[in-house]
C-alpha cells in the first residue's frame, strides 16, 4: 500500500509499505478521506519535547471500510465505516477512563505518535475505539472533526458559556473555523483574531460578529469596549506562544482562557508563557487546558457533522501532496482543512 511516511525530522515521502494485520480486537480500515491536522506537522518535525518514534506515518483524522477483523472483534464487523482519531487506545481501569475522562489516561496509545496513523490507504484501529460514522455525514468534510472538530468543540463545552456570551478565537486556522461554527450554534457572540487578513474575512463569513488582526495596536482596548470589559472566554488554537499572552489581556474579570493550540518548542525545549499571578489572582481569572477529547464528545460532534457543522474545506489533496500542504500550514498559509481524499486515484 501507498504511505506517507515519516524517517526524521523534515524527511518525508510517499513510500510502499506492507498492509498491516489486525490482531486481537483490532480492524483494518481502508482510508476513503484524512484531515491534515498541524499536529502531524509538529510531530513530523519534531517540534514538541516529547520525541516521536521514527519511522511513523501521521495522521488521525481518518474515515474509512473495515475490510478485515482481528480474531477477538465481537462489536466491529467487515463493512462498517468508521472514524480513526487520536486516541488510539487507553487501559480502561484507571480513575480517568472509569471517569469519563479516558484522554487523560496515563497508558493511553495514540494514533500516529505510537501507533501508525491515517496518512496510508489502509490503517489499524482499535474496535473499542474507532467511532461509527452516522450515515448522513460529508466524509470529506466530515474527517477533520475527528480532531480538528472534536477538539475545538470539547474547548468551548469546558468554558462553560451561555447564549449571549462573548468568545474570542485566537487562530483563525482548521480548529478556529470548527470553533467558529460551534459558537454560532451556541448562541455566542463571537471575536476572531488572527494575523492573517484573509483568514479573518474567511471567518467573517463564516460567522464571526467581530473580525480584528492581532498586530492591530489598540486591539485589546477595542476589545475590551466591545465587550464591556472583555471576554468571557478565549478558545485559543494558535501555535503562536505570545497569543497566550494576548488570551489573558482581553478576558473580562473571572474569565477563562481555555489552551488548545501547542506551539513549537523553544531553544530551551520548554513551551510555556509568563502569566501575571496578581491579575490572575484578582481577576479571578482561569487558565485551562483541553485536550482532543474523549469517544462521548467525538460522537457528539459527528452527531452535529451529520447537522452540517463539518470541515470548511480549503483543499482536497492526495498523499502526495502532503508535504506541500505541510509548507502551507507551517507558514500560516492554509484557510481551512486539507484533507486527503483516496478515492481520487482508485
Amino acid at each position: 500500500m501507498k504511505a506517507f511516511v515519516v524517517k526524521g525530522p523534515k524527511e518525508y515521502s510517499v513510500e510502499l509499505i506492507d498492509i498491516p494485520k489486525p490482531l486481537n480486537n483490532e480492524v483494518l480500515v481502508k482510508l476513503e478521506t484524512s484531515g491534515v491536522c498541524h499536529t502531524d506537522l509538529h510531530i513530523a518535525n519534531n517540534d514538541w519535547p516529547r520525541q516521536p518514534k521514527y519511522p511513523m506515518v501521521p495522521g488521525h483524522e481518518g474515515i474509512g471500510i473495515v475490510t478485515k477483523i482481528g480474531p477477538n472483534c465481537k462489536k466491529i464487523k467487515v463493512g462498517d465505516r468508521v472514524g480513526i482519531g487520536y486516541m488510539f487506545s487507553a487501559c480502561g481501569q484507571c480513575e480517568y477512563c472509569v471517569g469519563g475522562k479516558e484522554i487523560l489516561c496515563p497508558s493511553r496509545v495514540v494514533t500516529s505518535l505510537t501507533k501508525p496513523g491515517t496518512f496510508a490507504q489502509y490503517t489499524i484501529g482499535n474496535e473499542d475505539y474507532v467511532l461509527p460514522i452516522p450515515n448522513n455525514l460529508d466524509i470529506l468534510g466530515g474527517a477533520p472533526i475527528l480532531c480538528g472538530g472534536v477538539t475545538s468543540y470539547k474547548a468551548l463545552k469546558q468554558a462553560n458559556l451561555k447564549v449571549g456570551d462573548y468568545v474570542a478565537i485566537i487562530g483563525i486556522g482548521g480548529l478556529g473555523h470548527f470553533a467558529i461554527a460551534y459558537a454560532k450554534a451556541m448562541g455566542l457572540n463571537i471575536i476572531a483574531i488572527d494575523i492573517n487578513n484573509k483568514k479573518l474575512e474567511s471567518a467573517k463569513n463564516e460567522g464571526a460578529h467581530y473580525t480584528f488582526n492581532a498586530n492591530y495596536f489598540s486591539l485589546v482596548e477595542q476589545i475590551k469596549s466591545i465587550t464591556n470589559g472583555g471576554v468571557h472566554a478565549v478558545i485559543n488554537t494558535s501555535v503562536a506562544t505570545n497569543s497566550a499572552i494576548l488570551g489573558m489581556s482581553i478576558l473580562r474579570r473571572a474569565g477563562k482562557q481555555v489552551l488548545v493550540g501547542v506551539p513549537p518548542k523553544d531553544k530551551n525545549n520548554k513551551i510555556e508563557f509568563p502569566l501575571s499571578i496578581l491579575a490572575t489572582i484578582s481577576g479571578e481569572q482561569q487558565v485551562l487546558g483541553s485536550v482532543v477529547g474523549t469517544r462521548q464528545d467525538t460522537k457528539e460532534a459527528l452527531a452535529l457533522g451529520e447537522k452540517g457543522i463539518i470541515s470548511k474545506v480549503g483543499q482536497v489533496i492526495s498523499l502526495e501532496q502532503i508535504g506541500e500542504v505541510f509548507e502551507k500550514l507551517s507558514k500560516g498559509e492554509l484557510i481551512g482543512r486539507a484533507v486527503i481524499d483516496f478515492r481520487i486515484n482508485k
